[in-house]
This record gives C-alpha cells, sequence and structure tokens, in this order.
C-alpha cells in the first residue's frame, strides 16, 4: 500500500430509511446502519510462488511475535526496505479495516487499518513525497495520531468573544476548558452532544472558530461515516457522523486522548491474530 492506492476521503456508508411510525410521529434524519463485517483479503494472485513464500514467513514472523508480546506490546514489521513484489503481496494479502487517518503536523503520517482489526499499516511521507518510514504494527491505535494531537494543541486556549445570537457558547467553552484542563489518561471521556443541545447557529460558529480543526483527522466506518477531527485545545476532538448524502447526523465533542469509535479493542486483536493465522496457512499451501 502506498498513498496513491490509499482509500480516499470520505467512504459511502450505508443508512437506514425514515421511521415507520405513521404520519403523525416526527421525521428523524437517518442514521447510520452500515457495520463492517470481517471479509478475509484474496489470496495473491499472479505472484512467483518464492515471492508469495517470502511474504508469508515476514507475516508469519510479525503475527508471532505479536500474539507473544501482547496487544499492548506494539509489535511492528518495517516493510520499506522490501523488494516490490514482496511489498505487493503483503498489500493484497492485508487489505483495508474500518479506520483510516492522516496527520498535516508535524509530519505527515498516513495510517490505515488492515482488514485484520488491531493491526495497521503506517507511512510517514517527506513533504516531497518521498516514503520515509513503511510499516506494519498493533495497537489500540498507532501512538503517531495521538502524538501529532499532542503536538499541535494546547493546555489552555482563552474564551473567545461572543457575538450577537450566541445562547449556550460561553457555559460550553467553559466546560471544555474545565474538562480538558482535568482529564487524564485512564479518565472516562466527557461527550457534549451539541446535536441534542439548544444551540443557535452562534453558538456554532463560536465553538468552531474557538477550537478550530486541526492536524490529526481520522475517519471510522464501522458504524456509519464517522469523522474525528483534532482540535486546538489538548485531548479536545469533533466527533461528527454522516449519512450517506454527506449530511451531519450527530455532531459532538469529546475530551479524551483518543475517541473510542477509533479504537481497536483486545478482543479485536485475539480474532485478528487467529484469522491471519488462518489466512497464512491458506496463503502457504493455497490447494
Amino acid at each position: 500500500m502506498n498513498p496513491s492506492t490509499m482509500r480516499p476521503f470520505p467512504i459511502s456508508v450505508v443508512t437506514m430509511g425514515p421511521g415507520s411510525q405513521g404520519e403523525e410521529a416526527p421525521e428523524y434524519l437517518p442514521m447510520p446502519k452500515g457495520m463492517e463485517t470481517f471479509s478475509a483479503p484474496s489470496l495473491p494472485y499472479d505472484a512467483p510462488p518464492d515471492v508469495v513464500v517470502r511474504a508469508e514467513r515476514l507475516l508469519r514472523f510479525f503475527v508471532d511475535g505479536a500474539a507473544e508480546v501482547g496487544f499492548a506490546g506494539g509489535a511492528k514489521l518495517d516493510l520499506l526496505g522490501l523488494d516490490a513484489p514482496v511489498r505487493e503481496v503483503i498489500n493484497q494479502s492485508m487489505g483495508f479495516g474500518e479506520v483510516s487517518a492522516f496527520t498535516t503536523a508535524p509530519e505527515h503520517w498516513r495510517v490505515q487499518e488492515t482488514a485484520f482489526a488491531g493491526l495497521w499499516r503506517v507511512l510517514k511521507v517527506a513533504d516531497d513525497g518521498v516514503m520515509l518510514v513503511d510499516r506494519l504494527e498493533t495497537g489500540v491505535v498507532p501512538a503517531v495520531l495521538i502524538d501529532a494531537m499532542l503536538a499541535t494543541t494546547t493546555d489552555e486556549l482563552p474564551a473567545p468573544d461572543y457575538p450577537a445570537g450566541t445562547m449556550n457558547a460561553p457555559a460550553l467553552v467553559e466546560e471544555l476548558r474545565q474538562q480538558a484542563a482535568a482529564w487524564r489518561p485512564g479518565s472516562a471521556a466527557h461527550i457534549i452532544n451539541l446535536t441534542l443541545l439548544p444551540v443557535s447557529d452562534a453558538d456554532l460558529d463560536t465553538l468552531y472558530h474557538w477550537l478550530g480543526h486541526r492536524e490529526v483527522s481520522i475517519l471510522s466506518r464501522g458504524y456509519g461515516n464517522c469523522r474525528i477531527t483534532s482540535t486546538r485545545l489538548k485531548n479536545v476532538w469533533w466527533v461528527q457522523y454522516f449519512n450517506s448524502m454527506d449530511t451531519l447526523i450527530l455532531n459532538s465533542i469529546e475530551v479524551i486522548g483518543m475517541p473510542e469509535v477509533a479504537l481497536a479493542s483486545d478482543e479485536d486483536f485475539s480474532d485478528s491474530i487467529e484469522r491471519l493465522r488462518e489466512y497464512l496457512a491458506m496463503m502457504a499451501d493455497p490447494l
């Protein structure tokens, strides 16, 4: 996988239609319904047998090491120095998963979850487009995304000016400032669901301009199309769900190190190790 072959943003989702509770029932915007289920990548095609064998051995070494160190161990496999045929077989073998991400500062990282949840393809690209890092790694989410958020945010953000028409923006700003200052690793997420709150257009404009959309962008499509964006305030994220018409249907702000919707779980990792070993067994003996 290279930047030119990574899936672009946004990725369309399957949605459900309006409610069917009679003419008197209120109509709601459709909520995401599509859920990604595991589909094993296709076995490599038109690749020389010796190349397939080399790729299979590398991936088996990686999965055995990942299983040994455990989910929190962060197993890694460097792919940058491999010759093109072997990398192409690994590309076909790992496939695409639910989560994609990129950073724009302080460095340019590209992240793609593979078809095996908890196993990630992580790439670093220089300003001139040269590939600097290409690796597989395991974990709840690649640390480069959290590192980029921490490096491009601030601990404190002064309150903004409030234009005419604001209602709840001052209270929400103070809530976010206090929660961001108090949040510590291991704490539960503090979530503000703007969709359910009485907020004016002036409130939303104030929050958007105050927090901003910053240098880490994540797309998770496990349940619909969820876009996650870092802000100017440390550990504060926009988390927004869109339907297939690209209409915003759920708008929230989360105070957390990384929103849960972007994370792989221990169960995902265990399943992925088993599935990848099954896939490698077929790869080694396709007949």
